[in-house]
């Protein structure tokens, strides 16, 4: 907003909604220049279905857990009590306050540092160690059809070194990430159009009703978190808004409904082709099921082409999920909830090199260590950070009712606000309260360390800044350098 001219002893008497935009305009949180291309739209749309989901592989144990009826409910109900409310909050926060910190922004903003690099922190572990996830699941899907040179191998080292190979294109920017993408996207979906295809003579819709199998006990918990992880982490692009994104307000909400559907309708339709046309048994549908389907419903041969759709699905959510990472680094720096370090950039590319290195490292040791429950893990973790994020949400309504929010969820009575918000509180709630004591225990040691990390460097911070104002202070009395010092302070 620009202020009309005048000396410093006139005085510009403004409007009360004038006053209230004046002190309550956000500042921008973000400090790099942006010299590179943005994510045009069609490659967002990509680079959201990844973060969220990345097609059918992984879904198979909804079906096991829940059977035919629950699945095919889960994934049309959940995306609307669920995926909406979560897209809708990130749309209006990340436009209302834009930064590459994105959500630890916005707790920073509502609740103080303290709580914005504790999100941050919750969220980083979540994304990496779900990361470290992919490469070994990449290199157990395609290991089979390997040629057996390829065998004698130690099977970490292909791990480490696909890892690293699979962040080079994260280095050379977001667009080629987002073009990426939709390559990944369209053939790793391929199989399972053929699939669909094949699978059409032989639907019997009667089998979509299953409800379970005599004998078998549902099991609601692992049920909940895969589909709980199968349609989560749509604020992950919030951290890629700025740098990213043409015309946030407009494109993130078309983005969203767009990524939504593509979401959904991939995970659906082998899902129906699949349950109507084989015979049940919900012993069989555990992930990496579809493979058998794909052998079952197509041919034998192709098996192979299954699997190496899972391999270029892996891929792709790797990609996406890393530079979502990266940026969230690079905006904690910019915050200064971590060192300056952590924000330094390509001067070739403008990327965040070391967000780049720093989680795939990370990623390359969590990937050695043996994980019964990652899938748990991963969903409390994000749990909490979305707890809180949703807690800001609420308090920076009634913080800040007066910035301008570019998207705006069409909601104004605060009490509507809470009951559209309150199945998500619940559901987190839930997610957070089915996971062992094995996880609680491995959350509380990590959040202790990231609590110590935290106080340590703020009272490195207080300690630089006291050495540097005595410092000061002592060349402040020498006669030359006193007035230079005193003029500074003004």
């Amino acid at each position: 907003m620009k202020a009309a001219n005048s000396s410093p002893n006139s005085k510009t008497v403004l409007p009360e909604n004038e006053k209230q935009e004046a002190v309550q305009e956000p500042p921008m949180f973000s400090t790099t220049k942006i010299k590179s291309k943005r994510l045009s739209f069609i490659p967002l749309v990509f680079l959201i279905y990844f973060q969220v989901s990345g097609g059918p592989y992984g879904t198979e144990s909804i079906v096991g857990s829940g059977g035919p009826l629950f699945a095919i409910l889960g994934f049309l109900l959940f995306p609307v009590i669920w995926s909406i409310p979560e897209a809708l909050v990130t749309a209006e926060l990340a436009t209302a306050f834009p930064g590459n910190g994105g959500f630890v922004i916005w707790t920073h903003q509502a609740f103080g540092p303290f709580w914005g690099f504790l999100v941050g922190f919750w969220k980083f572990l979540s994304a990496v160690i779900n990361l470290s996830s992919y490469p070994v699941l990449c290199i157990d899907y395609i290991d089979p059809i390997l040629p057996t040179s390829f065998s004698p191998l130690p099977h970490y080292l292909v791990i480490s070194v696909s890892t690293m190979l699979l962040s080079v294109l994260n280095f050379i920017g977001l667009p080629t990430v987002g073009y990426a993408a939709i390559s990944l996207g369209v053939l790793s979906y391929l199989p399972f159009l053929v699939i669909s295809v094949f699978a059409i003579p032989k639907i019997d819709p009667s089998k979509w009703a299953v409800l379970g199998q005599k004998g078998r006990k549902k099991e609601w918990p692992l049920f909940f978190n895969s589909l709980f992880w199968n349609l989560n982490c749509w604020d992950n692009v919030s951290t890629l808004v700025v740098e990213g994104v043409k015309k946030p307000s407009k494109t993130l909400p078309k983005a969203f409904l767009s990524a939504g559907l593509l979401t959904c309708l991939t995970s659906l339709i082998p899902m129906l082709a699949a349950t109507g046309a084989m015979s049940l048994d919900l012993d069989d549908w555990v992930d990496g099921f579809y493979t058998v389907v794909g052998e079952k419903i197509v041919g034998k041969r192709f098996k192979k082409w299954v699997r190496i759709g899972a391999f270029l699905s892996g891929i792709g959510v790797y990609q996406s999920q890393l530079s979502s990472c990266s940026y969230q680094l690079s905006g904690m720096a910019e915050l200064g909830l971590l060192p300056k370090l952590f924000g330094v950039r390509s001067k070739r590319f403008n990327t965040p090199w070391l967000g780049i290195m720093i989680p795939t490292v990370i990623s390359v040791l969590v990937s050695y260590m043996n994980f019964r429950h990652v899938t748990s893990l991963v969903n409390v973790l994000n749990s909490l950070g979305m707890l809180v994020e949703l807690s800001a949400f609420i308090w920076l309504r009634v913080k800040f009712p007066g910035v301008e929010r570019p998207f705006k969820i069409p909601i104004t009575r605060l009490r509507w606000l809470i009951a559209v918000l309150f199945i998500p509180f619940g559901f987190l709630v839930y997610v957070i309260c089915v996971g062992t004591k094995i996880i609680y225990l491995v959350i509380a040691v990590l959040t202790a360390v990231g609590i110590i990390w935290y106080f340590c460097m703020k009272i490195f911070q207080a300690a630089m800044w006291l050495d540097f104002n005595h410092v000061v202070k002592k060349l402040a009395d020498y006669e030359d350098f006193g007035g230079y010092y005193e003029r500074i302070l003004k």
